[in-house]
């Protein structure tokens, strides 16, 4: 067996990349909360985002014509009441 040693000077490049599995389900029946920051930037550049819930989907459709998820919503209020929430619109239906 040849044992292959690398060059002088060279350079070992290791390629990662995060697998997404898009969750199957009520994503598309609901608009879900998700930070307004990832949100812009998955509009953008098509990567997929995580919502309260834990839905993961890449957002394409205007979240105005869903209701709200319920398991989003619970969960953001409880954030804001217990003082975690700043009113800043982070957490933005999508």
């Amino acid at each position: 067996m040849t044992q292959l040693t690398p060059a002088p000077g060279s350079q070992t490049v290791l390629d990662e990349r995060t697998e997404f599995r898009l969750d199957e389900g009520d994503h598309e029946r609901f608009s879900h909360y998700v930070p307004k920051n990832k949100l812009t930037e998955a509009m953008v550049m098509g990567t997929p985002v995580v919502a309260l819930c834990g839905k993961v989907w890449v957002p394409s459709r205007n979240p105005d014509r869903f209701p709200v998820c319920p398991e989003c919503k619970e969960i953001w209020e409880t954030f804001r009441n217990e003082g975690g929430g700043a009113g800043d619109g982070s957490g933005d239906p999508s």
